[in-house]
């Protein structure tokens, strides 16, 4: 009798947490397939729109009490809602002149109102059709008040940008990926070598106009027992870059069906 009793005891606490969750008092259980009145598990209440709303007014307040301190380091500010925050609103955008880089970092760094001291990474992108065709992203992290920040610049191809090794040890490698990858050029850096392409590698790949193929081509080669680099025999792609629709392919008003005949035979 007695281990009766401490099995009931065990199955009873067992069936609790799944009284609690699928029970029919539960909230959850309201929201499955099985209720008559679903309800969707990602639906927006009125409390975390207002709570949205909140954290877009401070994020602007917060710019424009950055433009206000530093005018002449930033050329603009917006907020990027691409994505939502861990605290609604979106993503803080600081556009700054390539020569005011580190000032404004330093500033975001040690600034009582921003202890942006989290280094999260440095990258690029290419966009040839531009004057000023490479844009640099910093990526910042505020530990103390859980906000993030973007801080953005462009150059171009012989415009070089100050490290930010001076203020954040991290930003070391990223650094020396975006030169290897798209080279810009930071000086002041205390290695600046290239870090993910082989040793003697010509051109940077990521740039929009660099061949698909490359130049060179790296091989195993069995008679000589080594590895040899020889250049591409292939003929390189032609690329455009007018970033028009890829099934526009005939003008305006065209015929699909007089385009696709064959010529007749003689």
């Amino acid at each position: 009798m007695a281990s009766q009793g401490v099995w009931r005891t065990i199955l009873y606490h067992w069936r609790q947490p799944y009284r609690y969750y699928f029970g029919a008092k539960s909230n959850l259980w309201k929201q499955t397939c099985f209720s008559s009145k679903k309800q969707p598990f990602c639906s927006t209440s009125p409390d975390k729109t207002i709570e949205q709303n909140t954290a877009l007014a401070q994020q602007k307040n917060f710019l424009a009490s950055l433009i206000e301190m530093i005018p002449a380091g930033i050329t603009a500010a917006y907020i990027h809602k691409g994505h939502d925050t861990t605290h609604g609103g979106g993503e803080m955008v600081l556009d700054v002149p390539h020569d005011k880089t580190v000032p404004v970092l330093r500033f975001l760094r040690d600034h009582s109102s921003c202890l942006y001291d989290c280094f999260i990474d440095c990258t690029a992108a290419d966009f040839p059709q531009k004057p000023q065709r490479f844009r640099v992203v910093y990526n910042l992290l505020s530990l103390k008040y859980s906000s993030r920040i973007r801080v953005q610049t462009h150059v171009d191809e012989v415009t070089p940008i100050e490290s930010a090794t001076c203020l954040f040890k991290g930003a070391n490698w990223p650094e020396r990926e975006v030169w290897d990858l798209f080279g810009v050029f930071f000086y002041n850096h205390p290695d600046l070598r290239r870090i993910l392409t082989d040793y003697g590698f010509e051109g940077h790949p990521l740039r929009k106009d660099f061949p698909l193929s490359g130049y060179v081509e790296v091989r195993y080669d069995d008679t000589e027992k080594r590895v040899v680099i020889e250049p591409v025999e292939i003929t390189q792609e032609y690329r455009a870059f007018d970033y028009t629709s890829p099934w526009e392919v005939f003008p305006e008003g065209g015929n699909f069906k007089e385009a696709e005949k064959l010529p007749e035979r003689v």
